[in-house]
Parts: C-alpha cells; structure tokens; sequence
C-alpha cells in the first residue's frame, strides 16, 4: 500500500530523490526502512541481540511468559511434570543405546562369522585363477 501511495503514474523521481515505487537511491524508502520493509536499526546495522531473539527482547519475553503459562496448564491438566518428562527422557535414551550396543554386538559377530567362510574362499579363488 505504501508503495502505491508514492508511484508516479508515468515513472520518474519522486520527491527527494525517490523512484517511482518510492524508494530512494540507496533502496530506502522515506521512512528508513530497507527493502522489503526491513528496518535495519538506528545505525543501518540491525542488533546482533534483535536479530537472534527474532524480535525485540521485552516482546519476546511477553510470548515466552504466556506460550510457558499455557503449555504448563497443558501438563498439568494431563498430570505431567518436569521430573518425569526428563526420567522418562532419560529411559529412552538408555534404552536406545543399549539397543544400539545389542544390534553392534551382533552385527561384529555376523561379520566374524562371515569373514571365517569368505576370506578364505577368496583366497582360494585368487590362488586358483593366478594358476591361469
């Protein structure tokens, strides 16, 4: 909508040097805002702090409180705390693992027991066809 508010109907410049989609040379619009309407910050530089938090710190903070005040009603309306959901974190990993070593275990076993009857028949084999 603002872009529309600054076009010239035919092209050409605008006020102080504005486009006709009311942008200045260096991609600004008068409002100090880049493209797209990204405003970079006072000094041309958006904040480091801004840009990790995904907006400014008190608004953040204010979704923060009310997301934590919601989903801990959630989880106490279902009877879930924080100890069990990191106990029950906890099992599941160990389990994984200990899986995980089960399957390796058995895996090193399946190759031992393979490589008894393959390596020596690739042996032959390669002792056989050098004889050719």
């Amino acid at each position: 909508m603002s872009e529309q508010r600054f076009q010239r109907p035919f092209g050409g410049q605008g006020p102080r040097g504005q486009d006709s989609f009311g942008q200045n040379s260096f991609g600004q619009d008068p409002y100090g805002q880049g493209p797209g309407g990204y405003d970079p910050g006072r000094d041309g530089r958006s904040s480091g702090l801004h840009r990790f938090l995904g907006g400014s710190p008190g608004a953040v903070l204010l979704r923060l409180v009310f997301l934590s005040v919601l989903v801990g009603a959630g989880m106490a309306m279902l009877g879930v705390t924080p100890g069990i959901l990191f106990a029950q974190a906890y099992d599941t990993v160990r389990s994984l693992l200990e899986l995980s070593f089960d399957t390796f275990h058995d895996a090193g076993r399946w190759f031992v027991a393979g490589a008894a009857v393959v390596v020596p028949l690739w042996l032959l084999s390669r002792v056989f066809a050098r004889g050719r």
